[in-house]
């Protein structure tokens, strides 16, 4: 069945994003799949494509100037609204603490802190103007409340990230605009991989396996996080939750976030 409301995912070529993306075509959304990576993007929309959703791929840099306007103006010309917006794109690098640059850092507040920003507020104006009570999710991360000395940047900049979301929360309450996090748990995507062999690398590991199970036993229930589990989580608060929650981090990292 048509679901006549139009959700906007970044980071929607890969992972989590592309993911989400398939399930909220398959709900009967409007889908605009927004990322970076072109050839991911045109697999990603082939395989939203099988399901009932009416879509749109805009392949975009969220930190080029003038981006995230054109986003919500091609949203707005091809669908005439915006109800849902999920901040999925991210990017994570592991460097020794006492080398890190200040490239990798510009770099990762850039996408991660920036763009996100940049979009929310297009996307949020948008839905003020045309009165709509729409809902917007931030994905954030377990790191964002760990010291993690190797990998500072990108938890940093996702603790920048839940201070944003509950500033917007309260910014765009008044308007009936809730905003939300979901903190992932270590999920078996392409970042995930990357990041880890790159943690490894820096911390002088040499058996890969062993340190991935090693952080596998970090966590409390004792496994890694199912990209499915996270989406239904997702989805749970754009579609589903009472509209009397806003400014919620649900974590989804299997116990992670225990302190």
């Amino acid at each position: 069945m048509k679901d006549p409301r139009c959700a906007v995912v970044t980071g929607a070529a890969a992972g989590l994003g592309r993911e989400l993306s398939a399930a909220l075509a398959k709900r009967g959304l409007s889908v605009v799949l927004v990322d970076i990576d072109r050839a991911g993007l045109v697999s990603a929309h082939a395989e939203c494509g099988s399901h009932a959703g009416t879509l749109l791929s805009i392949p975009a840099d969220l930190t080029a100037s003038g981006s995230t306007a054109q986003i919500v103006q091609d949203t707005v010309k091809q669908f005439g609204r915006i109800d849902i917006l999920v901040n999925c794109a991210a990017i994570g690098e592991a460097e020794a603490f006492n080398s890190m640059s200040e490239a990798l850092w510009q770099r990762t507040f850039a996408v991660n802190v920036t763009g996100l920003v940049a979009l929310t507020l297009g996307v949020a104006n948008e839905m003020i103007k045309r009165q709509t009570k729409g809902r917007i999710v931030n994905i954030t991360s377990p790191g964002s409340r760990m010291a993690l000395p190797n990998y500072a940047a990108y938890a940093a900049s996702k603790a920048a990230v839940d201070s944003f979301t509950r500033t917007a929360s309260i910014a765009l309450a008044r308007h009936g605009i809730k905003v939300n996090s979901v903190a992932p748990g270590m999920m078996d995507t392409a970042m995930q991989r990357t990041v880890e062999a790159e943690m490894a690398r820096v911390e002088g590991r040499a058996d890969l396996e062993t340190f991935l199970q090693e952080r596998t036993n970090r966590v409390p229930l004792g496994r890694r996080a199912e990209v499915s589990e996270v989406v239904d989580s997702i989805l749970w608060l754009v579609l589903d939750a009472p509209d009397y929650i806003t400014c919620a981090r649900l974590n989804v990292s299997g116990g992670l976030d225990k302190d």
